[in-house]
């Protein structure tokens, strides 16, 4: 028989990726997007007198690219909204109804006209 604890309980798919993979990820964003851009102005480079608008725009992309990079790889650790909350909370049990207080119970109806010891009013 499993014992049951009033404390929280985690799902492991709300788990966050760990930070190597993280470090390895935003590394490997960071490589592809310089590779991009080394091609970018050596395209850049073998087009300018051939096809200027085309070298324009590639060396463009080659000035860009690095900020967008650094900015990308040092984004930090990315949330995830899409998952389930990172734990289910436990189930809320209905409250019972408070006694009644002990005085309540001995006094009357008030306003019906009669006094204790049954005078009149």
């Amino acid at each position: 028989m499993r014992k049951q604890s009033g404390g929280e309980v985690f799902r492991i798919t709300g788990a966050r990726q760990g930070l190597a993979d993280d470090v390895r990820g935003r590394q490997r964003r960071y490589v592809i997007s310089m590779s991009v851009r080394t091609v970018s102005v050596v395209l850049a480079a073998v087009l300018w007198n051939v096809e200027r608008y085309v070298a324009v725009v590639a060396l463009a992309l080659g000035v860009l690219l690095p900020y967008v990079a650094v900015v990308i790889a040092n984004a930090g650790r990315e949330n995830t909204p899409s998952l389930p909350s990172t734990f289910v909370p436990a189930p809320m049990r209905p409250e019972l109804d408070a006694a009644p207080a002990a005085g309540a119970a001995e006094s009357g109806p008030e306003g019906d006209g009669v006094r204790r010891g049954g005078e009149s009013v």
